[in-house]
């Protein structure tokens, strides 16, 4: 009788041992599906800078620190954005977050700082390194024979190379994948540009994001920024996901 009961005890115990092995990998597998809060944090910040609603923008700024972006995070986000919504919204988002941090100072709460830009040790010219950076981003190479806009005013692909995807994109203190995310926010608020917002979206997906992840950015920015801009990004996510299965 003992022995059949340690049998089953061993039975019993295998079991719920099972059932948690299952969980937990449910559980591991569920949460790549979703973006991070930090990843979540980091959308309306954009958005709002890009849209020049510096109230909303304390609130996000407030909720990005307490998500645990290190205020250099925060800085390099906003400075990103300037490529996409200019120098002006850019500006008036750092003074607004100088003002949130010194509130944040007054009431004894300590930001993490977090680290500096690295120096670019590449030797390539900005031009080869903004290349070499758009073409991991697009994840093909690109040829040399220009068309569209970069034929109609071939200066503008040479900024576009040598600044925005050398300059900017070789600061390290973010990832290629979340300056992508902040791009699709900033695209996204501001409206009227989807057809880089459409390239940007792809960018995301060759990045690693998955569809539910885009989804789900695509709920935030219905929540936070509104429901006509997030229609017509879901438009464009669509056509992408509907691309792809084709």
């Amino acid at each position: 009788m003992k022995v059949k009961n340690t049998i089953s005890s061993m039975v019993a115990i295998t079991a719920i041992f099972c059932l948690f092995g299952n969980v937990y990998g449910q559980n591991i597998n569920k949460s790549e599906e979703f973006l991070t809060t930090k990843q979540k944090s980091v959308i309306p910040i954009a958005a709002y800078t890009g849209k020049g609603e510096l109230l909303q923008l304390k609130f996000a700024l407030h909720k990005g620190l307490d998500a645990g972006l290190t205020v250099n995070e925060i800085k390099e986000v906003i400075v990103h954005l300037y490529a996409y919504c200019g120098f002006p919204r850019s500006i008036r988002g750092l003074q607004t977050f100088l003002e949130v941090l010194e509130e944040r100072k007054s009431k004894g709460i300590t930001d993490k700082i977090g680290a500096e830009a690295s120096p670019v040790s590449n030797e390539k010219s900005k031009y080869d390194r903004g290349k070499a950076n758009l073409e991991e981003l697009i994840g093909r190479p690109l040829g040399n024979t220009q068309s569209g806009y970069a034929a109609f005013a071939p200066i503008i692909e040479f900024f576009l190379k040598e600044h925005l995807f050398a300059d900017i994109f070789d600061r390290d203190v973010l990832t290629f994948a979340e300056r992508e995310l902040v791009t699709v926010s900033v695209l996204s608020s501001i409206g009227g540009v989807e057809p880089m917002l459409r390239s940007h979206l792809a960018i995301c997906m060759n990045l690693g994001y998955t569809p539910e992840q885009l989804n789900e950015f695509v709920n935030i920015i219905k929540s936070d920024i509104g429901k006509k801009e997030a229609k017509a990004a879901q438009a464009v996510l669509n056509e992408i996901l509907q691309t792809k299965k084709e």
